[in-house]
């Protein structure tokens, strides 16, 4: 029987396409083995929002080359939609992008029968939502749901319009569907992603909106939490928030990208917010949620960026109080407006910002955790922690931190009672005895 072994980077919708080419591989016959294992096929689905992206891809390709020579490697995602010339490599016997992934055993089979190295890789400009599918989400207990796809915002350090194409939303209909195929699996949680979350529906003449969504996800009787993935902060609105505190499966976890918190730097960035707008955001969040987990991404080092501006950015900061954050250097993206601009950083100087962010955000993230002390949270058990001791187990409370606590089972829903802070983590006591929900 022959073997398959992925590799994913970047995203939540990368997890997704990454599982549903999975599924289409075991369909085929094919048995799921470790990347690190000799396999027939290794699939690699890259990343290429930063440089640090697409070197970490081309490490896993070689990787893979490395490990079985004679195996037939495919290269899916952004990076193999940016640059495919670049992936035909020796061994390289598909190279897929952001579209066709449905295909991909067939495409292989055809590449392996002629003896060529496939490039299948599509224009995007009328592409439209591919129509994959997942049932299960492999080790997990909260399975992604993908149900957008193409950004056209356009941000002038962007390249994912370029690699994702244009907004495309999934129909209502299949968006309740996979959540009740994912419910009867067992998953106990969803979490609803997309490369633009905001844009859901938009090119669907106006009819529907992101909160329909959700609600379609909210139905089935065994989700029993729905997770969003980014929103951008114009999304929080007070009729926005009104709808969603009715739907008690929504998880108080809210990650809101940021970028900056100088104005001048996000009107560089091509963002449509600004500084006030997003505090705002943050702001109704916690009057809708009360110690809701507020998450975000910053970038340091953007063309221009001048030290004034880098403060005003660790005021915003501050005063957003997140509960965790993404800091990253600005990495130049070859194709975009900002690669051009003036006044570029210092490689050296962004990289150093973007360590007193981290540090800052550190700060920050222990603080809330020390809010969540004495408080009793649902926990959703993900996996035994059998190096802490026996009957150990962790999960995620519905702000998404993590929580080691004694005699949990994966799957379960426990009540804790949140003690410590251990690292980012936090240490909790089973409260009630029964578990609120195993499947």
């Amino acid at each position: 029987m022959q073997t398959v072994a992925f590799y994913t980077l970047g995203c939540k919708v990368n997890q997704y396409d990454s599982q549903a080419m999975l599924e289409a591989f075991l369909a085929a016959g094919y048995t799921h083995i470790a990347f690190d294992r000799p396999a027939d096929v290794y699939v690699v689905n890259t990343c290429t929002v930063t440089g640090t992206g697409d070197k970490k891809s081309m490490q896993a390709v070689r990787r893979a080359l490395r490990t079985n020579p004679q195996a037939a490697v495919v290269v899916a995602g952004c990076l193999a939609q940016r640059a495919p010339r670049d992936l035909q490599l020796p061994g390289v016997r598909l190279v897929l992008g952001t579209q066709r992934r449905a295909e991909v055993v067939s495409l292989l089979r055809r590449a392996l029968d002629e003896g060529v190295s496939l490039v299948a890789v599509q224009e995007l400009d009328a592409a439209p939502f591919e129509p994959l599918a997942i049932t299960a989400h492999e080790g997990r207990t909260r399975a992604v749901l993908k149900i957008q796809e193409g950004c056209d915002q356009r941000c002038t350090y962007c390249i994912i319009p370029q690699v994702r194409g244009p907004v495309r939303s999934r129909p209502l209909a299949d968006v309740g569907a996979e959540a009740d195929r994912l419910a009867a699996a067992g998953f106990a949680e969803l979490v609803l992603t997309g490369i633009h979350l905001n844009s859901y529906g938009r090119e669907m003449d106006g009819t529907i909106s992101l909160i329909d969504a959700i609600q379609v996800a909210h139905v089935p009787q065994g989700v029993r939490r729905i997770r969003l993935g980014s929103l951008e902060p114009r999304a929080i609105t007070p009729a926005f928030l009104e709808t969603l505190r009715d739907l008690p499966k929504v998880c108080p976890h809210f990650h809101l990208s940021l970028q900056s918190g100088s104005d001048g730097v996000l009107a560089r960035m091509g963002r449509r917010y600004t500084a006030a707008t997003f505090l705002r955001a943050c702001g109704m969040l916690r009057q809708a949620f009360p110690q809701a987990a507020i998450t975000t991404d910053v970038m340091t080092g953007f063309p221009g960026e001048t030290e004034e501006e880098f403060a005003q950015t660790q005021r915003v900061v501050e005063e957003a109080a997140f509960a965790r954050m993404h800091v990253f250097p600005y990495s130049e993206r070859a194709g975009t407006p900002a690669a051009t601009m003036p006044n570029p950083v210092p490689k050296a100087q962004r990289e150093e910002r973007a360590r007193e962010l981290i540090a800052q955000g550190r700060r920050l993230q222990r603080a809330y955790l020390q809010g969540l002390l004495g408080v009793t949270r649902e926990v959703l058990i993900e996996e035994l922690v059998p190096e802490r001791g026996e009957g150990w187990a962790a999960g995620y409370t519905p702000e998404y931190v993590r929580v080691l606590l004694p005699g949990g089972q994966p799957g379960v829903l426990q009540q804790a009672q949140l003690t410590a802070i251990e690292g980012d983590e936090l240490v909790g006591e089973p409260v009630g005895g029964a578990a609120l929900f195993a499947p």
